[in-house]
């Protein structure tokens, strides 16, 4: 039976099963870390919605939401913020304010809001997710726990570091209860306890709990993944900071290395990759291996910036800061150094 909000007949719904097919090849993509295969085809699903089924019917939240949540992954800040934004009044007014896809909106809202250190922003929406998700599914299911995820992530950021750990470790307890041990989700909540112990000064802790994820995610999503590729980046800068500096080396050859083989379907982690590298050398004072990685970097920021209207907030910052270390001294380059470091967990859902 056709849904009567939707415009036109056959035709109309033959688009909006074209539209379908978009959008779940678009999901398969993004699952797959291709965000840059995947974007083209959600904004063309979405274009069809927009034009077939009005302005405020659920598969135009869904795709609102679906395309958000890629922009969000991409470092696309403002983009994605306007897109749930979109999404949620239709939810709130479609399917009701305590609907579970209501409560997924929210809780990835805030967790945008989190990843741009708007964190008194992002409470009152986690809040509700969490509230709407205990309610509606239990407060042992799984997605109930990425809303205690960022929860515990918006403690940290306040500094109540027992109600922080706390909410980590019972996210992590569901999810290995609900889950099983190895589960892709269960690397992001190690990854997000190995992030906060790091931070609370307790290295060999987050070592472990970072090696556990990156086993998790080779063998769940792939080594060429994004969110594996994360993983590396992370422990480098942990044997970076520690002076681990050979271990360091090998693991961000690792990850550039990676990246390059999946540089058409995410350009940012290249350009990451590239510069963490190159930053690690400056900081040693190796010029001469650094520069030519740096100025690779730059160059592919630069002309991501060309290709796309709204380039990622990551590839803005990378292009700005290596600009910098590129045109001051070489000691200031050393005394620039710093790697990219994600803001918060990634912990929204799809």
């Amino acid at each position: 039976m056709n849904d009567p909000s939707m415009k036109g007949a056959a035709g109309g719904a033959e688009q909006i099963s074209t539209a379908t097919s978009l959008h779940n090849l678009a999901d398969l993509y993004l699952k797959q870390g291709k965000y840059a295969q995947a974007e083209p085809l959600y904004r063309r699903a979405l274009a069809i919605y927009q034009q077939r089924v009005g302005t405020d019917h659920p598969l135009l939240a869904n795709s609102l939401h679906s395309l958000a949540f890629l922009y969000q992954k991409q470092g696309s800040y403002e983009q994605a913020e306007r897109l749930y934004q979109q999404a949620l009044a239709i939810r709130e007014q479609q399917i009701g304010s305590d609907h579970p896809e209501t409560a997924t909106t929210l809780n990835n809202l805030g967790s945008c809001y989190l990843e741009q250190g708007k964190y008194l922003k992002a409470e009152p929406f986690l809040k509700r997710a969490l509230a709407i998700r205990e309610q509606q599914l239990g407060p042992d299911h799984p997605v109930t726990a990425t809303t205690l995820g960022n929860l515990a992530f918006f403690y940290q950021s306040q500094g109540a570091y027992e109600q922080a750990e706390q909410l980590y470790q019972q996210a992590l307890s569901i999810r290995e209860r609900q889950l099983g041990a190895d589960h892709a989700e269960i690397a992001t909540t190690l990854s997000n306890l190995a992030s906060f112990y790091w931070k609370q000064g307790k290295g060999e802790e987050a070592e472990r709990l970072y090696w556990r994820a990156l086993v998790i995610r080779e063998h769940r999503l792939g080594a060429g993944h994004p969110d594996t590729i994360f993983i590396l980046n992370r422990l480098a800068e942990l044997y970076r900071e520690q002076g681990k500096d050979e271990e360091a080396e090998v693991l961000y050859k690792q990850a550039l290395s990676t990246s390059e083989q999946q540089a058409s379907a995410n350009h940012s982690g290249l350009v990451t990759g590239l510069s963490n590298l190159g930053l690690f050398y400056a900081s040693q004072g190796k010029d001469t291996q650094a520069e030519p990685l740096l100025l690779r970097a730059l160059a592919l920021s630069e002309r991501q910036g060309k290709e796309e209207p709204a380039p990622s907030h990551s590839s803005n910052e990378t292009a700005s800061f290596l600009s910098r270390v590129l045109t001051r001294t070489k000691q200031g380059a050393r005394n620039l150094f710093r790697s990219p470091k994600k803001k918060s967990p990634d912990s929204s859902d799809k």
